[in-house]
């Protein structure tokens, strides 16, 4: 029976049935009070509610000369189901009390004031001494009853049903902190490693314990309990790994989706997600690595996306940023949630997650977690210079912070190349001028010289770049040109000496001759060059590209290696100056540029 309306009426007179277990002939009791819970009158025997709750019998004494009207107990706790039991009792009947029920009938049975005072056997003696016997030792039945509270949390709490619930769990917890359902991280890394004999061993534990003991779920439970119960578990030391993954599981099950599993408390799905992931933000511990990057950026996306406050977001960030040498690209490739869909990812949030990591760095930390996180920034500006939506100054902003990332580590710039190139090929538009622009991050001299090849013949960079980078070339061409002639120098020197006791004069004579004539035709392939960078470089000067230039750009490198004597072959793109093998005993007989 439901309480409908104020209307909505049940008479204990004409259910007899339900209470004569003690053979009291309920049938015959005269139904003279009334008493209005929740919109429902209930039709009672004076005599039975006066003998049973001294609050009633106070409030009828106080009323005698107008009972007509009945009793209004319009602050009670609990639900109808909860009073019809309390109101079978003042019958006589025994309630088959249960985890579901102690604390709601205990609670009421302290409103009602039904203690051993007023009566003896009563109501909330009754149910304390089965909340103490029967769901304190369980760690299920105390989960099972503390589900069943938030209706009277208030009344409970007041009667130390609650802090009795919590201190139960948490010293059960600290025993066997797998009742929490286990570390994520150490499941993870059992996965990713293949180690059988660790999770074999992890698996066995954690089905041997749900098969004995088919242990309640901490994330039932309503929110503000939950909290409560994890600050407890926090404050008495129960492990960090197991308070983190219990934790990620709850914003899981309760921020994640729109809704929960069929058949747990309604009080937590009526409360909002942002809460919910708020409240986990806050109890989360700070320790590296207790959760994955991965599962932090879900939990970060959920924040942004109900709108969280910026203290959890912020707190999410920190958190990453403390282990983004552990992140993977697709852990910060965040899909923007803005309003106005300027861009494809958040890469704002990765450039405030990129700032924690450095301020949060240890100066005597291990130095290749600074190269994890270069070539993560790398990999990251590669990944969204793809976007199509993505603005020039963006791209831009957070190439600078690449390179940022990337200073002090020793890496080339081989992977702002290959973002600038991604960036340039989608934004095709682009002017002359704002190519330029883009470009202006990249170090020319701190790349590969595969990536200085690839760009010399790279029609999508702005002339002024590719005329660098031919410089560049010429600048690494003389140092090889200048150390050849110096090795070959100090040979020819050991070979006159060799000459002098060998008494092969003429024969070496022959051969220092063939390396002056080589010596001075490689300067004139120098020569060549120079002139035709110079031209390249007036042509710049005069006012941007010359078509007849623009048209040769494809073959210029081609035509350099031509004047180089350099050689190549479809499966070799590298450029090797010839070399005359009697020349160089020993030698590979060539040398890659």
């Amino acid at each position: 029976m439901t309480p409908s309306s104020s209307s909505s009426s049940f008479d204990f007179g004409e259910n007899p049935k339900s209470c004569n277990r003690k053979g009291n002939l309920v049938s015959t009791s005269p139904c003279d009070l009334r008493v209005h819970v929740h919109g429902m009158v209930f039709k009672l025997n004076r005599e039975f509610v006066v003998a049973k709750s001294a609050k009633l019998a106070i409030l009828l004494k106080e009323r005698q000369h107008d009972q007509k009207r009945g009793i209004s107990l319009p602050d009670i706790l609990g639900d109808i189901k909860t009073f019809k039991l309390v109101a079978s009792f003042f019958y006589g009947c025994e309630p088959n009390l249960s985890a579901s029920n102690v604390i709601p009938l205990a609670s009421v049975a302290y409103y009602l004031e039904m203690t051993e005072a007023h009566s003896p056997n009563n109501l909330l003696n009754k149910t304390l001494a089965f909340f103490e016997q029967k769901v304190l030792p369980s760690w299920n039945e105390s989960i099972k009853a503390l589900r069943t509270s938030e209706d009277v949390l208030k009344q409970a709490s007041l009667i130390g049903l609650i802090d009795a619930c919590l201190d139960s769990l948490t010293k059960k917890a600290l025993a066997d902190p797998q009742l929490l359902g286990g570390p994520i991280l150490n499941k993870i890394k059992d996965e990713i490693s293949g180690n059988n004999k660790n999770g074999q061993s992890w698996v066995s534990r954690r089905r041997l314990f749900v098969h004995d003991c088919q242990s309640e779920d901490l994330n039932t439970l309503p929110l503000c309990l939950y909290e409560l119960i994890m600050l407890a578990m926090i404050e008495s030391g129960v492990r960090s790994e197991y308070i983190a993954g219990s934790l990620f599981r709850y914003a899981k099950k309760w921020a994640f989706t729109e809704s929960g599993e069929k058949g747990v408390s309604m009080y937590v799905k009526m409360v909002p997600q942002r809460e919910v992931i708020e409240v986990v933000q806050r109890l989360l511990p700070d320790t590296r690595s207790l959760i994955p990057c991965k599962f932090l950026t879900e939990m970060l996306q959920a924040a942004i996306s109900l709108q969280a406050s910026s203290d959890c977001t912020n707190g999410f960030e920190l958190r990453i940023g403390k282990q983004l040498d552990e992140a993977t690209v697709e852990d910060l490739l965040m899909p923007s949630q803005s309003y106005v869909r300027e861009m494809q990812y958040d890469t704002e949030c990765v450039r405030r997650i990129l700032k924690n990591f450095y301020g949060n760095y240890p100066s005597k930390e291990d130095p290749s977690k600074l190269i994890t996180v270069a070539v993560l920034m790398d990999e990251f500006l590669v990944e969204v210079a793809g976007d199509t939506d993505m603005q020039k100054d963006t791209f831009i902003s957070l190439a600078e912070m690449s390179v940022a990332a990337s200073n002090g580590t020793g890496r080339n710039s081989d992977g702002i190349y290959r973002a600038i190139d991604t960036y340039l090929e989608k934004h095709g538009y682009l002017t002359e001028s704002e190519r330029d622009e883009v470009c202006r991050m990249l170090d020319i001299n701190n790349m590969s010289a595969e990536a200085r090849k690839h760009a010399a013949k790279n029609e999508r960079l702005p002339l002024r770049v590719v005329v660098q980078v031919l410089f560049v070339e010429q600048l690494q061409l003389r140092n090889v040109i200048a150390n050849e002639m110096q090795d070959l120098g100090e040979r020819w020197g050991r070979e006159e000496e060799k000459v002098v006791v060998g008494g092969r004069e003429e024969e070496e004579e022959k051969k220092g001759k063939e390396v002056r004539i080589e010596m001075e035709e490689m300067d004139g392939r120098m020569m060549e060059l120079e002139e035709e960078c110079c031209r390249m470089r007036r042509e710049i000067e005069m006012g941007g590209r010359c078509p007849a230039l623009k048209k040769e750009k494809g073959s210029l490198w081609k035509q350099m290696k031509r004047k180089l004597g350099c050689t190549s072959s479809r499966h070799d793109n590298g450029c090797h100056v010839k070399k005359k093998r009697n020349m160089h005993p020993g030698d590979d007989g060539g040398s890659s540029l």
